[in-house]
């Protein structure tokens, strides 16, 4: 049987002394965003050749449950705010992903 998910890969480029601030805000976002109904996983990893380079993996039931995160509460306070000012750069991808259970 399989498990189909919505898988989001975002990466940050992170403006120059705003590194270690990212990376707390992005721990309250992780513990935040994990209690969501439709929250399947969300981890955040930085660059080892790069610390201004951040990768951040979330995963969804489904779409609509990535959609429904951008409206919470912490997402605009904490995301939109807080942490997008302070990057210099910023991707977002989606794709839809079926594994084997």
């Amino acid at each position: 049987m399989a498990e189909t998910f919505f898988q989001v890969v975002v990466r940050y480029t992170v403006q120059s002394g705003e590194i270690d601030a990212v990376l707390a805000l992005l721990g309250e976002m992780a513990a935040a965003t994990r209690t969501e109904e439709a929250n399947l996983g969300y981890e955040f990893f930085q660059g080892a050749e790069d610390p201004a380079q951040i990768v951040i993996l979330e995963r969804y039931r489904d779409a609509a449950g990535f959609a429904a995160h951008r409206d919470y509460e912490h997402f605009q306070r904490i995301g939109v705010s807080q942490i997008i000012p302070r990057l210099a750069g910023r991707a977002v991808q989606t794709f839809e992903n079926a594994t084997e259970s």
